[in-house]
């Protein structure tokens, strides 16, 4: 065979491949676990957090979440005890998680019997990718969102929600115009009282969306300090109202991080 047309045949079976794949995907409303073994044991990590101290600030969320709190991003969770210490906040973020995957998370346990006052949900940044705008796109990640919140609820009656709008990224030039259509929805999830929506893109980025200076690491997507800083002074007021000052004594449980970042360090 040609080699050039093997060249060509190989890019369109793994174009192929890659198509399928993206057709093979749970809808964001549906919940589909991640089925490698870091993720396996990163939920049954998180699991086991479930059940330790007293969480009244659960978050819920991807990698955006998860390196705030984390053992492994050790700037970033210096932060987070700045900002939360005696609010008992904890962490359930996990890394790459799409809107469905968060979904099984709470579906299978992780939210269980926790019963904190304020559940703050970020995600949907993995869902996000294809055309501008793509209305099919947007639809799905809204009505997945849509299902985290109704779960949070159905497992957490008293709490209040706060529903992060998806931050603006720079890494693809096509994210944005999704992004804002998918806020556009979230904000109808919100009744004011016990579903808030927060929206502090305007302070991560310009009109145009472009990233203010010193807001994202260098990937131009997940939050650096001065991003989590601003993040964190939108939700202070709102804890602050709820909780009422934090305490001089934080009971959450101990923050906890990525299983395979541990087992590179101790060698496993």
């Amino acid at each position: 065979m040609n080699r050039f047309v093997a060249v060509a045949l190989i890019a369109t079976i793994a174009g192929h491949c890659m198509a399928q794949g993206r057709q093979n995907r749970s809808p964001a409303d549906r919940a589909a676990p991640r089925t490698d073994a870091n993720s396996q044991l990163a939920h049954e990590q998180l699991l086991a957090k479930a059940k330790q101290g007293k969480i009244d600030v659960y978050f819920l969320g991807d990698s955006i979440t998860r390196r705030w709190g984390a053992t492994d991003y050790p700037k970033y969770l210096a932060n987070w005890k700045e900002n939360f210490h005696g609010w008992n906040a904890a962490n359930f973020g996990w890394g790459a998680d799409r809107v469905e995957n968060i979904l099984w998370r709470i579906e299978n346990g992780e939210l269980d019997d926790i019963n904190p006052r304020i559940i703050v949900v970020q995600g949907g940044t993995n869902n996000v990718g294809g055309p501008p705008g793509d209305e099919a796109r947007v639809a799905d990640i809204s009505a997945g969102l849509k299902a985290v919140v109704e779960l949070c609820r159905k497992k957490a009656p008293a709490a209040v929600i706060v529903v992060t709008g998806i931050f603006p990224r720079n890494d693809n030039p096509n994210a944005n115009a999704t992004i804002n259509k998918v806020n556009d929805n979230l904000v109808k999830l919100a009744d004011g009282k016990e579903v808030r929506f927060l929206n502090i893109n305007d302070k991560l980025a310009d009109a145009d969306g472009k990233l203010l200076d010193g807001m994202t690491n260098a990937d131009r997507l997940h939050l650096d300090i001065k991003g989590y800083q601003v993040w964190a002074d939108a939700m202070k007021p709102i804890f602050t109202e709820i909780l009422g000052p934090p305490a001089k004594e934080d009971l959450a449980p101990p923050p906890t991080g990525d299983p395979s970042a541990t087992n590179r360090r101790e060698g496993k």
